[in-house]
């Protein structure tokens, strides 16, 4: 598995002869300044945590693109499709997604999902996280954009997840000490990633809240730069 982060909450991971990008929120994103060819060449398949614009991003031009199939909640598949998407694999929150070499599970996260059109918010389904799971891969679990909350105790004990990308950036997710309370008291991760910072004035300008109040625990920080790749 290799994962490259794109800023925000965007990310590239390959697992095997597919891959996947998580949240592309790339044209418009100030943390990315990478190439978007390179960033989304030979993408397979595009997940969505929800509809808000800063995730949903360019997740329609990468399908034309790239022939990518898009994958999220039935709402937001369904209003991508209304938009010319070709290929739409649809679910809800509990169910498990099939996508090949890998499968996704949309889990409960607490947020909203909309976009704006003509001035007026339109729902675009639950917000979720994404648990991809694959055979011979370790469980990577996207929280997408969520406060804390005591089911994610279910979520660990359901799918074991090994790597967690958590959201730190405060005021529309948790923050860090929120984000590192959620890690150490229900997930035995080995390595978790903080995103969602940085990208806009209204949010934590980086991750530091949250690896100081990950100081001492047993699961790794992982802090990586925009481009710059894990590989598992």
């Amino acid at each position: 598995m290799k994962i490259t982060w794109l800023g925000h909450s965007a990310f590239r991971v390959e697992i095997g002869a597919s891959v996947i990008l998580l949240d592309p929120f790339l044209t418009g994103n100030p943390r990315f300044t990478g190439d978007f060819q390179t960033a989304t060449q030979g993408a397979t398949h595009v997940l969505l945590t929800h509809g808000h614009d800063d995730h949903v991003g360019d997740a329609l031009r990468i399908a034309r693109e790239t022939g990518a199939q898009i994958v999220g909640n039935y709402e937001v598949c369904s209003w991508l499709e209304a938009q010319g998407a070709q290929d739409i694999n649809p679910g809800n929150t509990g169910g498990r997604i099939p996508c090949g070499e890998f499968s996704v599970s949309l889990t409960d996260a607490r947020h909203s999902a909309s976009t704006v059109v003509n001035g007026t918010p339109v729902y675009l389904g639950p917000p979720n996280g994404l648990v991809i799971e694959s055979p011979g891969a370790p469980t990577l679990y996207h929280m997408g954009d969520t406060g804390i909350f005591g089911d994610m105790a279910l979520i660990a004990e359901l799918y074991a997840p090994r790597i967690g990308i958590v959201p730190v950036g405060g005021r529309f997710t948790m923050d860090g000490p929120q984000a590192a309370l959620a890690v150490q008291k229900f997930f035995a991760f080995d390595t978790v990633i903080p995103c969602h910072y940085g990208t806009f004035d209204i949010i934590a300008p980086d991750a530091s809240a949250f690896i100081a109040a990950m100081q001492g625990a047993r699961t790794r920080v992982w802090e990586g730069e925009i481009g710059e790749a894990l590989e598992i």
